[in-house]
């Protein structure tokens, strides 16, 4: 994949920062009093790698003014390498605005994580065109590749039209589009004309498509196929089929992608992926890994999928350096990743667990 050459930032993405907190120790929430806060969101995760590993990126979002928790967030990003540009908001009294709030344990064994979001009043679906200048982002600072999830489309009309906006003028200036469609069933309630839209069009631009079968199934209307219940190889064709369906749906997409994830326990997974570049097909048979935390094992493999082809990466080798960074991710207790360099990724691929000194 080819992008642009001389601009400033390699992802810029729509987002809405938030915090989670999660308990110590593994335990459930409703029994723990000693939580663990991190800045989150899954955009920001997503690019987290590359910025760990060097690459210029910078999230969009909105920030609820005088905060500390947006104070937190905006030093959360600093230290990670990732810029920021968006608003400041009143918060308009107590009732009024905030960044979004996940409440969240690992699990642990046989009990299952638990994960409680809490958005009421989010100050991420103020995401509005107005407030971003895309001349400087596009023309005068340059961008090769823009990610968006549909966490953000579907937050609001505003945060829709944003990502359909900023879809429409990378594709005007030369930018590649990365779409992961995170189709969430509480977001589309009594929406769905209108984000089945939005989601179609934002497709429809895109370069990189990621989903599973729920996403392209119920956000973009393709046909389903019989994913071949416990038998893997039919559940890797039946994959297989169905991105065939969104090829022919999607002629402009050069790339999709999906996770494969089977849960064994909170602590272990089998975990692979699918990927079909233009009409080349590879896969990582899913194999045991084991888990710290699950939660964003997905956007390290989105992750480590744009780090590489960023990096001029073979789109087998990105692929396979996006398995690996997603395995890296369910190793901490953060949501996301920030390998040392890449050679940490890369051993987990090769299953090298040596002790490096």
């Amino acid at each position: 994949m080819e992008f642009k050459e001389n601009a400033k930032y390699a992802i810029i993405v729509p987002t809405s920062m938030g915090v989670r907190i999660t308990p110590e120790n593994r335990q459930p929430v409703y029994t723990s009093n000693t939580f663990f806060m991190q800045a989150t969101s899954a955009e920001s995760n997503a690019i987290s790698a590359s910025a760990s590993l060097g690459l210029k990126v910078k999230v969009l979002s909105t920030f609820v003014k005088g905060s500390p928790i947006a104070k937190f967030i905006k030093s959360d990003l600093k230290k990670r390498n990732i810029e920021y540009e968006g608003p400041e908001i009143p918060q308009g009294g107590p009732w009024g605005y905030r960044h979004q709030i996940n409440i969240a344990d690992s699990g642990f064994g046989v009990r299952a994580p638990y994960v409680h979001n809490d958005r009421a009043g989010e100050i991420g679906r103020e995401l509005d065109v107005k407030d971003f200048d895309f001349k400087k982002t596009f023309i005068t600072d340059g961008v090769k590749l823009i990610h968006i999830s549909g966490l953000v489309a579907a937050l609001s009309e505003k945060s829709g039209e944003f990502c359909l906006k900023i879809a429409q003028e990378a594709k005007k200036h030369g930018t590649k589009i990365s779409f992961d469609i995170n189709y969430r069933a509480s977001f589309w309630e009594n929406r769905k004309n209108e984000l089945s839209t939005i989601f179609k069009k934002i497709a429809s631009l895109a370069n990189i498509l990621i989903g599973n079968e729920e996403d392209f199934q119920l956000a973009l209307g393709i046909k389903g196929v019989e994913a071949g219940g416990s038998d893997l190889n039919k559940k890797i064709n039946g994959f297989k089929d169905m991105i065939d369906n969104m090829q022919k749906e999607y002629p402009n997409v050069e790339i999709f992608s999906t996770t494969l994830r089977e849960v064994l326990s909170a602590n272990e997974h089998l975990w692979g992926a699918i990927l079909k570049d233009q009409n080349e097909w590879h896969v990582v048979n899913p194999k045991s890994i084991p888990v710290l935390d699950r939660i964003g094992g997905g956007d390290g493999f989105v992750g480590g999928l744009l780090y590489g082809l960023l990096s001029n990466m073979k789109t087998e080798d990105a692929f396979h350096f996006g398995w690996a960074n997603g395995a890296l991710t369910t190793t901490l207790l953060t949501d996301y990743s920030s390998p040392i360099d890449e050679e940490q990724v890369w051993n987990i691929y090769k299953g090298n667990a040596r002790v490096r000194r």
